[in-house]
């Protein structure tokens, strides 16, 4: 039984903290350590964590140990500690409660850039408060709302667009959610698992599976992370249309058959990667995007992604079973403590 308590005797007065994280100790093999934390220095916080999530596309290629080598800076977390491939700590999507910090955050429910662990020290610039109307658990997805909005802000659709989203993982259904905002934008959700349908229902937007995807679109949002996928995506488009590419591959090849309608077409091929703010957006802040992201979340609609809970002492068999597929999942949500 790990105690995840945070040992303090009362305002001011700190008693050292016993913490437990998850690292990867090698490709495959997950592992939970104990931390001892450092007091909270005057523009610091320490948090108790009370949910974190499992971004199942990109931990599990780090966990499998397929992070490409000229990608290891690209990919470093803001908190990471270790290296690629392994030791490492990593993880980007931790909620919880500040227990000491400034006045103004003491007590406050807040989100952090920061690996799966039960308590942490943070500068407290490097936390964004959670909205009142945006339950602590669901606040999780703020890392992938933030990507979809950067997403959005890159492919700057406009009123009245045809686009389909191609995957119906965390990132694509995240960028199909805010897309059924727009008006008269019509959506549809592309994925080869027929489950998928009853998520793009409770998103408000349409489903197909890749065979009967509807075509002539103005923009595709490609998110499956498969070579098929891209080459769907640019099947669907009409003459001079786009593709946003979304998906990371890690260090898999991708092939193209770009000799029929491609040139034809005119077609095009554009990444987005949240790692820096759209330049269609130069004058926002990475706070400013996150804190975006976080109210968006106020729509209940995105409870769907949470496919899942374990306990985060289980959070070592969790992500082998990601990994293998054996659990499928959307978001799985690690808790700790009682919730």
């Amino acid at each position: 039984m790990i105690d995840n308590s945070v040992g303090m005797r009362g305002r001011g007065e700190f008693v050292t903290v016993d913490a437990h994280a998850f690292w990867l100790r090698a490709p495959g093999q997950g592992e939970i350590r104990p931390v001892r934390l450092a007091p909270p220095g005057p523009d610091e916080v320490l948090v108790r964590a009370r949910f974190s999530g499992v971004s199942r596309g990109t931990e599990t290629l780090v966990f499998s140990g397929r992070v490409p080598v000229d990608q290891y800076a690209a990919m470093r977390a803001p908190f990471q500690s270790g290296d690629f491939p392994a030791p490492v700590k990593y993880g980007y999507l931790s909620v919880g409660t500040v227990e000491e910090g400034p006045a103004e955050l003491r007590g406050r429910t807040v989100f952090c850039l920061h690996p799966h662990q039960s308590a942490y020290v943070v500068p407290a610039d490097a936390v964004v408060v959670v909205p009142d109307g945006v339950p602590a658990a669901r606040a999780v997805l703020a890392g992938t709302v933030e990507t979809a909005v950067n997403a959005l802000w890159d492919a700057a659709p406009l009123v009245g667009d045809r686009v389909t989203v191609i995957g119906g993982g965390m990132v694509g259904c995240g960028v199909a959610a805010l897309l059924a905002r727009f008006p008269g934008v019509r959506v549809e959700l592309v994925d080869a698992d027929p489950a998928r349908a009853a998520v793009a229902a409770a998103l408000g937007v349409d489903f197909a599976l890749p065979a009967d995807a509807t075509g002539e679109r103005d923009l595709v949002v490609h998110a499956s992370a498969t070579a098929d996928g891209l080459q769907r995506s640019l099947e669907l488009l009409r003459p001079e249309g786009t593709v946003l590419e979304l998906s990371w591959y890690g260090d898999r090849p991708v092939t193209l058959a770009l000799g029929g309608v491609f040139h034809a077409r005119r077609l095009g091929i554009r990444s987005s990667q949240v790692g820096t703010v759209s330049p269609r957006r130069a004058d926002r802040s990475y706070a400013d995007r996150l804190a975006l992201a976080l109210e968006l979340l106020a729509d209940p609609a995105f409870d769907v992604l949470l496919t899942g809970r374990s306990r985060f002492t289980d959070l070592p068999d969790v992500l082998d079973r990601l990994a293998s597929g054996e659990l499928p999942a959307l978001c799985h949500l690690i808790t700790y403590g009682e919730e």
